[in-house]
């Protein structure tokens, strides 16, 4: 990648350049945050927050908002807009093309198999089953993180746990040296695994054997709220009912056996009951780990919360289940907040607050609004691509390998035909192009060359874009077009605002100017932002600014 690039993000906010450049003022002598909070809710688009802000109760989500700083026009500002690409990003500060993590999933450039983001067979969950291609190390994050210096510049004094639904959503917070939990599929717990300890602590296993997660079972989710407050979301007909996923309110949780198994915990994921789960677990850290505790050392905890992701991906964010999730949530974080008060002291957590990804509309909604929406079937899509490159050719199956959007071309055959490669990757993607659902296709040869034009789609794409890892063919749908081989929920991993565009909030009075910032900002911004105000280096990836219009002066 050409140096350029580097200052690329300036294409987007060109009237931000005097203001990136001005240095900030040495810090006066005061006192670091005893914890930052870093919060991620998988799949949370700002325009929700915004929205439905007018419904939040007190002391949640209205606080940050009231006491804090609020970017609303922040981005996790990279092409392939996925959980564990988002994840990556938050506390290294790094763009994908660096930190190596390209997708959730993709294609292993030697074997040609496909490989999990976090998968690692080395380690195994500590008193859990793991299965092959299970998440259990960090092996794959090419860089380090904002808690990976906090421990360096502590002699390893300071604390970093991370916790979430999805065990992609705490590995890759947690960085290198920290310690990551993650709920389990089967049994409804929290485990680590063996990358980073032999055994869980006392409190883990105490945590554990009360398992709270029983308790739900036979529990029914309703509206939070009263009917009227729903009224512009989209309607429950919209969302097709199959037997594991009801498409209106009440929803029970159960299985089908009658007994409490991996059915029902794995049914639990798609309900507030998983993020309860969630920062009752994180709590259980706070008192066990004793976090922000030690005299002179922050620690950091960061909550990834999954389910709303989970329920985004079923019904859509136009559906009152995602309406009423985050009303939920939002009163789960008060009682957080307020617990932390209490343990640490009010003004002693500096809070973090964005996400992973946004989410678009599904094809549905979409379309009951006249507008052009669909699902695009990636297995179809590169059979047909294979006819028509063998019918030019003469070669069967030129695509070896796809985890969309990357598409792997078979160079070697290539090569034995004496084609340029250059040809072959054209004519696939002037192919990709003419079909329904698909608006640019990029090529291994333009990625190499720098050569995507000075478009915000070809910055975005291009910072996802790893030499060693990525495809040599990377598809763009069109706007409210996805790739799934379903016929019904919505997903997410476009360069579209929609799916870039995610909240980004920061608290704590000491040390957060609070504000409606309209200024562009990059989730990539936290980890130097962070790493300013505790005087740490920044990671070493690092391409953010930091957002010195946020911060109180000294």
């Amino acid at each position: 990648m050409r140096a350029s690039t580097f200052f690329a993000r300036r294409l987007l906010a060109l009237p931000l350049l005097a203001a990136a450049t001005v240095h900030a003022a040495p810090a006066a002598e005061k006192a670091a945050p005893k914890l930052v909070l870093v919060l991620v809710v998988d799949g949370l688009p700002a325009e929700q927050v915004q929205r439905y802000r007018g419904q939040f109760g007190q002391g949640g989500l209205r606080r940050l908002l009231d006491e804090g700083a609020t970017f609303s026009n922040a981005h996790q500002a990279h092409g392939v807009t996925v959980t564990a690409v988002g994840h990556a990003s938050i506390l290294s500060g790094a763009y994908p093309y660096q930190h190596g993590v390209i997708g959730n999933n993709w294609i292993d450039p030697v074997s040609k198999n496909p490989v999990y983001c976090t998968e690692d067979a080395r380690y195994t969950y500590i008193d859990e089953e793991t299965k092959a291609g299970d998440g259990t190390s960090p092996m794959r994050l090419r860089v380090d993180t904002l808690g990976d210096g906090l421990r360096y510049a502590s002699g390893n004094r300071a604390k970093v746990i991370a916790v979430s639904g999805k065990d992609r959503g705490a590995i890759l917070l947690a960085g290198k040296t920290g310690t990551a939990y993650m709920y389990m599929d089967k049994s409804g717990n929290f485990a680590s695994s063996s990358y980073y300890m032999a055994a869980h602590p006392q409190w883990v296993q105490q945590y554990r054997a009360r398992r709270p997660q029983d308790g739900y079972y036979g529990k029914t989710w309703k509206p939070l709220l009263a009917d009227s407050a729903y009224a512009g979301d989209a309607p429950d007909e919209l969302f097709p009912a199959t037997p594991g996923a009801p498409n209106r309110f009440p929803f029970s949780f159960y299985s089908d056996s009658g007994s409490l198994d991996a059915d029902y915990y794995n049914r639990l994921k798609t309900s507030p009951f998983l993020d309860e789960l969630t920062l009752e677990f994180a709590r259980a850290a706070v008192e066990g780990e004793r976090l922000g505790g030690t005299a002179g050392v922050t620690d950091l905890l960061g909550v990834s919360l999954s389910a709303h992701d989970y329920i985004n991906h079923t019904y859509g964010p136009e559906s009152k289940m995602s309406h009423d999730h985050l009303q939920r949530l939002d009163r789960m974080l008060a009682d957080f907040f307020t617990y932390l008060d209490r343990k640490l002291g009010a003004g002693n957590v500096l809070v973090v607050l964005t996400a992973d990804h946004g989410f678009p509309n599904t094809p549905e909604f979409v379309k009951a609004a006249k507008g052009d929406a669909g699902r695009v079937n990636a297995g179809a899509l590169v059979a047909s691509l294979n006819v028509a490159l063998a019918a030019k050719y003469g070669v069967e199956k030129l695509v070896i390998a796809q985890s969309a959007p990357n598409f792997h071309l078979d160079y070697a055959a290539i090569d034995k035909l004496g084609v340029a490669r250059a040809e072959v990757e054209n004519t696939a993607a002037a192919f990709l192009r003419a079909q329904e659902g698909v608006a640019e296709v990029y090529t291994r040869s333009q990625f190499e060359a720098d050569a995507l034009g000075a478009t915000r789609m070809g910055l975005l794409m291009r910072r996802t874009w790893n030499r060693a890892l990525s495809g040599d063919l990377v598809v763009v749908n069109k706007p409210n077009w996805y790739f799934s081989s379903g016929s019904s929920g919505t997903s997410h991993g476009s360069p579209y605002a929609y799916d870039t565009n995610v909240p980004l909030l920061l608290s704590g009075r000491k040390w957060i100017k609070p504000g409606y910032y309209g200024q562009y900002a990059e989730t990539v911004d936290i980890a130097p932002t962070l790493a300013n105000l505790l005087r740490l280096r920044p990671p070493a990836g690092s391409e953010g600014r930091v957002l010195v219009e946020a911060l109180q002066t000294p």
